[in-house]
């Protein structure tokens, strides 16, 4: 293809100077038809369009490749045969070219049966009505570490504001909680949801719009009032919003890359851009107008926020004999008295609460890791009532962060054959008084250079007895004239006296 500027000098060297067309030619470095070529169109950029394709190898296949084409375009596109499978094919069947000819084919085939893939038609959505998330994936430094996080994008259709929040994960709990944070920033709960059919909403997609979603889900939509629906496979136009959205957000939050000291300063310098956006940048469709002055207006619109969704992701696992559940390859400890009973996991997007028999059993912040165990000492204060030696060395009590008067008292304890029980009988109070009032007995008993735990539980049962009642006031007119006196030889006197004996009865 000739450029517009080669083609002005060939018409000007040809028809303002006179130059012979074969010096033009020989000077350019061009053959003197494509000389000539020039000098017919006027001086317009032309290109070689070739009318019909040669195709030498493949046009005897080409009723096989048509038959192919046409019987896998009514299967679903995962079912559907790659332009290298199709070439594979027609190996078998003799085909000797190249797989680019089969290639080029199939998307001839396929512009020529879906001419309109394409084009899109404009949506529009009234104040209120519905919103659409999405996931991205970014790219930020937290701690001085680089790392990948999961924004969820929420996005108010009508006014075009729009909410982020970072995760570790994209989770169901982190869906849950992403949502609970939206709609508290948006001030109200839109009546519908816009998803595609992410794996934390929907277990299986059936024929059309069909969906069977998660129950946890849908009891997330329950408690909003949302109406969920699911976007069709491979559809990104029917949440073109938040689609679009991904790439705006990266280029305007996250470029340059953020830093920040975790994930908690991260949201919250997330959720302040998203507010300052709303108010500089003006609304997509309504131009004069800034995203604020419509949110502004939507959110009347919006049904109130209720309490907060208790959005968490359940899992069932047996409490191992060493007091613990594994959950996403992490350990969690749990109360001893619990142990080789069936727990439910609750997973929220932060924290870890153990449920077991209806009470909770454990509670714990979230691991993102993997191959880490958390421990709560408490946890196994029950069971070294029965094993005492393991306080020294049990991986729950090391490096226990107790009050400073209990680690002075445990390090006097040390040097007692018992110390280590004793100790124990200590910790055992603390279920009984609280924490507080253990340390303050410890520090009782160190100050009164009494070191026992037999002491230590006799102040706090001490503490904790209840006053004495004052002296009861007698009234004037029930105290007695005379007092009367104690004579306990009276009692010697009865002992003196034998009572007389029937004559029927042995006196042996």
């Amino acid at each position: 293809m000739l450029c517009v500027e080669t083609i002005g000098k060939i018409r000007r060297r040809r028809l303002v100077q006179g130059e012979s067309i074969s010096a033009i030619a020989r000077d350019l470095g061009l053959a003197r038809n494509t000389v000539k070529r020039a000098l017919r169109f006027e001086g317009e950029a032309y290109e070689y369009q070739r009318v019909r394709q040669p195709m030498p190898k493949l046009g005897p296949f080409l009723a096989t490749l048509d038959g192919w084409l046409e019987a896998e375009e009514a299967l679903p596109a995962r079912e559907r045969r790659t332009a290298q499978r199709l070439y594979e094919g027609l190996c078998l069947e003799g085909y000797t070219g190249a797989v680019d000819a089969v290639r080029r084919y199939a998307r001839t085939f396929e512009r020529r049966r879906r001419p309109d893939t394409t084009a899109f038609i404009p949506q529009t959505f009234a104040s209120g009505e519905a919103y659409q998330f999405d996931w991205s994936h970014e790219h930020v430094e937290l701690g001085g570490v680089d790392q990948v996080v999961k924004v969820a994008h929420v996005r108010l259709c009508h006014s075009r504001a729009f909410f982020l929040a970072a995760y570790p994960r994209e989770s169901q709990e982190m869906v849950f909680d992403s949502h609970a944070r939206a709609f508290e920033f948006f001030g109200g709960v839109p009546r519908r949801g816009i998803y595609d059919n992410l794996k934390p909403a929907v277990d299986a997609i059936l024929v059309g719009r069909q969906r069977r979603y998660n129950r946890r889900f849908l009891v997330m939509c329950n408690h909003y009032l949302i109406e969920p629906t699911a976007c069709t496979p491979a559809s990104g136009w029917e949440k073109g919003q938040v689609e679009n959205q991904v790439g705006n957000v990266r280029e305007w939050l996250f470029t340059p890359k953020v830093r920040c000291t975790d994930l908690a300063e991260l949201n919250a310098h997330l959720a302040a851009r998203c507010l300052q956006i709303a108010r500089e940048r003006d609304h997509p469709e309504q131009s004069e107008r800034k995203i604020v002055e419509l949110w502004n207006e939507e959110r009347v619109d919006l049904r109130a926020m209720p309490i907060p969704f208790d959005g968490y992701a359940e899992k069932s696992a047996l409490v191992s004999t060493m007091c613990l559940v594994t959950f996403d390859r992490n350990r969690y400890s749990v109360e001893s008295r619990y142990v080789r009973q069936v727990a439910t996991i609750r997973a929220y997007a932060e924290r870890i609460i153990i449920v077991c028999g209806g009470e909770i059993a454990g509670e714990h912040r979230r691991c993102f890791g993997r191959g880490e165990t958390l421990y709560n000492p408490w946890h196994y204060v029950a069971a070294l009532a029965r094993k005492p030696g393991a306080l020294r060395n049990g991986a729950p009590f090391k490096d226990w962060n107790l009050p400073a008067p209990m680690t002075r008292l445990r390090e006097r304890l040390a040097k007692h054959s018992d110390g280590d029980r004793q100790f124990v009988n200590i910790l055992s109070m603390v279920a009984l008084y609280g924490l507080e009032a253990v340390s303050d007995a410890c520090a009782v008993g160190l100050a009164e250079q009494v070191v026992s735990s037999a002491h230590v539980v006799n102040l706090l049962h001490r503490a904790a007895a209840p006053p004495r009642l004052p002296a009861l006031q007698v009234p004037e007119a029930l105290k007695l004239a005379v007092e009367p006196a104690a004579n306990c030889d009276r009692y010697n006197q009865l002992l003196r006296i034998r009572p007389a004996m029937p004559a029927s009865v042995d006196p042996l």
